[in-house]
C-alpha cells in the first residue's frame, strides 16, 4: 500500500479518482493499493517562544536562538485573545495522516510543486517522526494527462532536498528575525506590540517612503506653448520642448510666435520599430496586470488563479517564469485549437498563423520550478466573474505571445519658430501583429514607466496619429498658438501593481552599483509570497487601501519612523537573502553557514531596536462608560473594558476613519465626538457624522443638520 499526501482535499480527490481509490474514509480515500490523504495548508509549524519555556516579552531572553527548532501543530488564537492553542482541525488531520502512513510501506508527495509545498510535507513528515521512503510527484497542471505523466516520472524525494533546505532555512530565518525584532521593538515601546519581519518591514518602508515623498512634494507651476497646424487636410499639434516658470515671459514668447505665424521644419526622423509580442504571465505579472485593469488585489488574483488551477483550467499559478521548456512546445497548438472552440476567442485566433507561431516563449534556461502560465485542454465552465476575468487574461496572453511582432512607423518631427523648438511624435501601425488579439493598438499612458519622476512632462508622448508628408525646410502655417499651464506632479502613491513591481525590482534602488549588479533580478519576497506580505501589512493595521492606493496608517508611519535607519528595513539585505536562499536550493551554499549569518544579523538588529528611545503616545486614563469601574484599554484597533463581565468595546476604525485619541476622549467623557469627516458608506459614498453613545452605551451616528 502507498500513501499519497496532497496539499488540499480537492487535489487529493482528483488524484484518487484517477487512481480508482474511491472508497471514502475519515480524512482520506482508499483503493487500488493507495491511501490518498491531504494536508490543510501548514499543519505543522515552528514552535513559539513559550514552547521553549520563554513566556511574555523578556529583555533578558533576547535574542532567542532555538537549537534545535521544535515543530508543533498549527496554532490559533484563544477566544480571549490571550495566547495561542493548537488548531483542532490541524491536530485531527495530523492524526489521520499518521494513521494512513502507518498502514503504508511508502509515500508519494503530491503537495504543490514548489518551496512552500515541499515545506508543508517535510514539516508533517518530521513532526510525525516518520522514516518511511518517499517519492515526489512534480506536476505543473492538474489535468488527467499531466497527473498520469507525473506518476510515470516519479522522482526520489532526495532529489528535492535542496528545495526543502531552502524552504526550511527561509522559515527559520524569518522566525529568528521576526520574533526577536518584534519582541525587541515592543519592549522598547513599553509593551505596545509592533510586529516586524524580514520582508514585511522593508516592504512597509517602501510604502511609507513613497507616501512621505508624495506628502512633502511641493507642486510648481510651469508653462508650455502648443501650436496647431493643418496640412493636406490633416490637423495636428506640436508642443514646445522648453518649459518656462514665468507666465509673463511665456505670454511674450507666445505673442512673438503668433506674429511670426509659421514654423520651419528642422528635423524629420521616420523609423520602423518592432514592438515585441509579450511573454506569458508569471504570477507577479498577472497580479500587476489584474490590479491595473480589473482593480483586483494581489491576494485576490492569487486565490482566483489557485481556484482555476484546482479546477484544472490553468497550470500551476505560483510561477516565477514567463517561459516554457522546449518539450512543451508541441502541446501549444492543441491549446489554441481548444480555445478556438470557444466563440469568444475565435476572432483573436483568426489573426494568428497556424504553423508559424512565435516561439519566443521557449527557453529551457529560463524555466524555474514551473513554466509560464498556460490554459489547459479543459474548457472552463461555471466560472465566477473573477475566475472568468483571470482565465481570459491568461488565454489572451497566450495568443498574444504566439503572434507576430507589431510593426509601427514612428515619426518624430522638430519645428523651429525663431530659436524656440517644438516637437510632435506620431505613429502609424504597419502590421498589427499581437496587438490585433485584443484590438488594443496603443498603451497610451497605460503603464507609465516614469512614475518615480517628478517631471515626466519632458517626454513628447507618442500618439497613434498619421502625419502628413513633411520634409526638412518646409514651412508650416500656425493656425493657433495656446499657452498651457501645467503643474509638476508628486511621485504617485503605490498601487498594488506598482508595489509588486517595486518588490520585484528592489535591487534597482540600491545605491551601491556593485551590489545592485549582483542582485539586479532578485527582488524582496518571491512571486508566491508577495501577496501574503501585502495582506500581512493590512492585517497589522500598518497600511490601508485608499481608492487604488496603498497608504500607511499612523501606526505604520510610527513603525517606519522607528526602524527606517535600522538594518531590519534594509532592502539590500533582504534581496541578498533571496539570492542566498536560491543558492541553498541549488546546493551552492551551506544552510548552516547562512543561519549563522542570520543569527549575527539578529543580534545586531535586536541590540539596535532595544536601544531605541520611543516616545510613548499620551494615552488618557478613561473610565469605562458602561461599568464605570475599570480604566479602558486603548489599542490601535479597539478600545475595550478589561473586565470580561462588562465586556464593553468600540472599534477604532469606523467606516475607514481611525478615531484619534482626542475623539476617543470626547466620546467617553462627552458621549459624543466632534464631527468626523470623509467616512465611507458601504455603497462607497463619503459622509460626515458625529459618533454618539446611546443610553445602552452602544455607538450610533448622528448626522449634522443641513
Amino acid at each position: 500500500m502507498k500513501a499519497i499526501i496532497a496539499e488540499k482535499p480537492s487535489v487529493a480527490r482528483e488524484i484518487a479518482q484517477l487512481l480508482n481509490a474511491n472508497e471514502r474514509k475519515d480524512g482520506y480515500l482508499e483503493g487500488n493499493g493507495y491511501c490518498v490523504t491531504w494536508a490543510l495548508g501548514h499543519l505543522a509549524s515552528l514552535g513559539m517562544p513559550e514552547d521553549y519555556g520563554i513566556r511574555g516579552f523578556d529583555k533578558a531572553s533576547l535574542p532567542i536562538f532555538p537549537d534545535p527548532f521544535l515543530l508543533i501543530p498549527r496554532t490559533i488564537k484563544k477566544q480571549n485573545n490571550k495566547g495561542y492553542q493548537p488548531d483542532p482541525s490541524a491536530v485531527k488531520q495530523l492524526r489521520i495522516i499518521k494513521n494512513v502512513i502507518d498502514q503504508c510501506d511508502s509515500i508519494i508527495v503530491a503537495t504543490d510543486a514548489g518551496r512552500e509545498g515541499e515545506l508543508i510535507f517535510r514539516y508533517i513528515y518530521h513532526y510525525l517522526q516518520c522514516k518511511k521512503p518517499f517519492e515526489r510527484l512534480w506536476i505543473s497542471s492538474l489535468t488527467e494527462k499531466a497527473i498520469q505523466e507525473g506518476f510515470k516520472k516519479l522522482q526520489p524525494g532526495s532529489a528535492f532536498d535542496g528545495l526543502y533546505e531552502a524552504a526550511k532555512t527561509r522559515s527559520e530565518a524569518d522566525w529568528l528575525v521576526g520574533i526577536n525584532a518584534t519582541q525587541a521593538l515592543s519592549i522598547a515601546a513599553n509593551e505596545d506590540v509592533y510586529s516586524l519581519g524580514r520582508v514585511q518591514t522593508p516592504t512597509l518602508a517602501l510604502i511609507c517612503k513613497r507616501f512621505e515623498d508624495h506628502q512633502n512634494f511641493t507642486k510648481k507651476k510651469y508653462f508650455k506653448i502648443q501650436l496647431k497646424h493643418r496640412k493636406e487636410y490633416l490637423d495636428f499639434t506640436s508642443q514646445s520642448n522648453e518649459q518656462w516658470d514665468d507666465k509673463k515671459q511665456t505670454e511674450q514668447i507666445l505673442k512673438s510666435i503668433e506674429r511670426e505665424g509659421k514654423a520651419t521644419v528642422e528635423d524629420v526622423s521616420v523609423k520602423t520599430i518592432q514592438e515585441q509580442s509579450p511573454l506569458l504571465f508569471d504570477l507577479t505579472e498577472l497580479q500587476k496586470e489584474a490590479n491595473r485593469k480589473l482593480g483586483l488585489s494581489a491576494d485576490e488574483v492569487l486565490q482566483t488563479a489557485q481556484s482555476l488551477y484546482e479546477k484544472r483550467f490553468i497550470t500551476y499559478p505560483r510561477t516565477g517564469s514567463k517561459y516554457i521548456p522546449a518539450d512543451l512546445w508541441a502541446e501549444i497548438p492543441e491549446l489554441v485549437r481548444i480555445l478556438n472552440t470557444v466563440d469568444q476567442f475565435k476572432p483573436a485566433i483568426s489573426t494568428i498563423k497556424f504553423g508559424n507561431f512565435n516561439k519566443k516563449m521557449v527557453n529551457d534556461l529560463k524555466v524555474t520550478d514551473h513554466h509560464g502560465l498556460l490554459v489547459t485542454t479543459k474548457i472552463p465552465s461555471a466560472l465566477t466573474a473573477k475566475e472568468k476575468a483571470i482565465y481570459d487574461m491568461i488565454a489572451y496572453r497566450l495568443l498574444e505571445s504566439l503572434s507576430e511582432n507589431c510593426s509601427k512607423q514612428v515619426s518624430h518631427i522638430t519645428f523651429k519658430v525663431y530659436h524656440y523648438e517644438f516637437s510632435i511624435k506620431g505613429s502609424k501601425i504597419l502590421h498589427k501583429g499581437w496587438r490585433a488579439i485584443k484590438g488594443i493598438l496603443s498603451e497610451h499612458n497605460a503603464n507609465n514607466k516614469n512614475n518615480d519622476s517628478t517631471y515626466n512632462n519632458h517626454n513628447v508622448e507618442e500618439t497613434l496619429i498619421e502625419l502628413p508628408e513633411i520634409k526638412i525646410g518646409d514651412e508650416l502655417k500656425i493656425s493657433r498658438a495656446d499657452l498651457q499651464e501645467k503643474t509638476t506632479q508628486p511621485p504617485k502613491l503605490y498601487s498594488e501593481a506598482d508595489l509588486l513591481s517595486a518588490m520585484e525590482n528592489a535591487g534597482r534602488s540600491i545605491e551601491d552599483k556593485e551590489a545592485q549588479k549582483a542582485i539586479l533580478n532578485i527582488g524582496i519576497g518571491t512571486p508566491a509570497t508577495r501577496a501574503s506580505i501585502i495582506e500581512t501589512l493590512l492585517s497589522r493595521n500598518y497600511i490601508i487601501r485608499k481608492s487604488k492606493a496603498l497608504v500607511p496608517t499612523e501606526k505604520g508611519l510610527k513603525v517606519f519612523d522607528l526602524v527606517k535607519d535600522q538594518k531590519i528595513a534594509n532592502i539590500q539585505m533582504t534581496a541578498e537573502w533571496e539570492m542566498a536562499l536560491d543558492k541553498i536550493e541549488k546546493g551552492e551554499l551551506n544552510s548552516k553557514q547562512f543561519i549563522t549569518h542570520i543569527k549575527d544579523y539578529t543580534k545586531e538588529i535586536t541590540k539596535e531596536l532595544l536601544s531605541l528611545s520611543i516616545h510613548k503616545e499620551n494615552i488618557p486614563e478613561l473610565k469605562c462608560p458602561k461599568c464605570q469601574q475599570q480604566h479602558l484599554i486603548i489599542k490601535d484597533k479597539i478600545i475595550k473594558c478589561p473586565d470580561e463581565q462588562c465586556n464593553w468595546m468600540q472599534f477604532r476604525n469606523v467606516c475607514g476613519v481611525q478615531l484619534s485619541t482626542q475623539e476617543i476622549t470626547s466620546l467617553i467623557n462627552n458621549r459624543k465626538t466632534t464631527l468626523i469627516k470623509n467616512m465611507k458608506a458601504k455603497n462607497g459614498k463619503k459622509f460626515s457624522a458625529y459618533i454618539v453613545l446611546k443610553e445602552d452605551h452602544q455607538a450610533i451616528f448622528e448626522f449634522p443638520d443641513h
